[in-house]
């Protein structure tokens, strides 16, 4: 048995707005390379842990994370939309086993999957998504959110069932590090919000409708505009610094608070990173080692608003 992980941000906002210097083209450089080091580990499983954003999973049912068994991508920002290639008895193997070890988690044979997963999939084996994946939702913008510890318990127990396939396992992760989009939020919005955050058939005009409003407060941002908080790269490079670590239980002090006020609301998206690099962990160590950083890349972009990172990891066990 292997583990890897390649994780990396998402941005709705990339080919459509100029991150500022030459971060584009390094950043698309990085991914050629991530791409390398997934064709060269050359995985028998890959689980993805992504985010979505009031697209694919809403108020109706708002778990704090979901095994997809089944799939369809919502379409938003040029990514796949329809049926996902899902390997869906390896989905359902681990749900199982995580349940198993004490982490409630839910199952669903039609989870709906939005950029915040699909970008970054799509990002290293191309648009047509030639590998089946297993696809996890992490629940980042449907408050209350739960504590940090949760996420990282519910990863080790994916990583931990992931061990008993004995095959090289693939963690991907998307989402993250510090930025500030606009996110609804329940209690305070309006009545046509909640009734959009909560209705499950989300349709195209709908999703259209929320990309031109990202569209126009990313304009916003560029030019410093709007109000948003701006990127923090000392915050996003302590994040990275605890997920290379190997001493993830450092995340279990990480309060929402702190997340919200220093990664601005899209911070919360760090969750998925943590819950691959859980998974890892996990993983390695019942191969009778660890991990370690293969590669770690990070932009803070100003126009962007945003912290960028491209990563790999690879276990080292014995």
């Amino acid at each position: 048995m292997e583990f890897a992980v390649a994780a990396m941000s998402h941005a709705p906002t990339f080919g459509r707005v100029d991150p500022g210097g030459t971060i584009f083209a390094e950043i698309v450089d990085a991914i050629e390379r991530v791409r390398k080091f997934v064709t060269e580990f050359d995985p028998e499983v890959i689980v993805s842990f992504g985010p979505d954003h009031f697209n694919g999973v809403l108020y109706e049912m708002m778990p704090p994370f979901a095994i997809g068994a089944q799939a369809e991508g919502v379409g938003d920002w040029g990514t796949r939309r329809g049926p996902l290639p899902v390997d869906s008895a390896t989905a359902r193997a681990l749900h199982a086993g995580v349940l198993v070890r004490g982490i409630d988690v839910p199952r669903s044979e039609r989870l709906k999957v939005d950029h915040g997963m699909l970008q970054t999939i799509e990002f290293i084996f191309g648009s047509d998504l030639p590998r089946p994946f297993v696809p996890v939702f992490v629940n980042c913008v449907g408050r209350p959110l739960g504590p940090m510890q949760r996420m990282r318990l519910f990863g080790e127990a994916v990583g931990a069932t992931a061990a008993t396939l004995d095959k090289r396992v693939l963690f991907t992760a998307s989402g993250g590090l510090s930025h500030d989009p606009p996110i609804a939020d329940f209690e305070t919005a309006p009545p046509p919000v909640r009734e959009r955050i909560t209705h499950a058939d989300v349709t195209p005009e709908q999703v259209a409708e929320r990309e031109a409003m990202i569209m126009a407060a990313a304009t916003k941002q560029a030019t410093g505009e709007g109000g948003f908080k701006q990127v923090n790269e000392a915050w996003d490079r302590e994040i990275l610094r605890v997920l290379a670590s190997g001493d993830l239980a450092q995340a279990d002090g990480w309060t929402n608070e702190w997340v919200t006020d220093n990664g601005g609301s899209g911070g919360q998206e760090i969750r998925s990173w943590l819950a691959a690099f859980a998974a890892l962990s996990a993983g390695s160590r019942a191969a009778g080692g660890g991990y370690a950083t293969v590669e770690e890349n990070y932009w803070a972009s100003g126009p962007w608003g945003a912290g960028f990172g491209v990563v790999t990891a690879k276990g080292t066990g014995k």
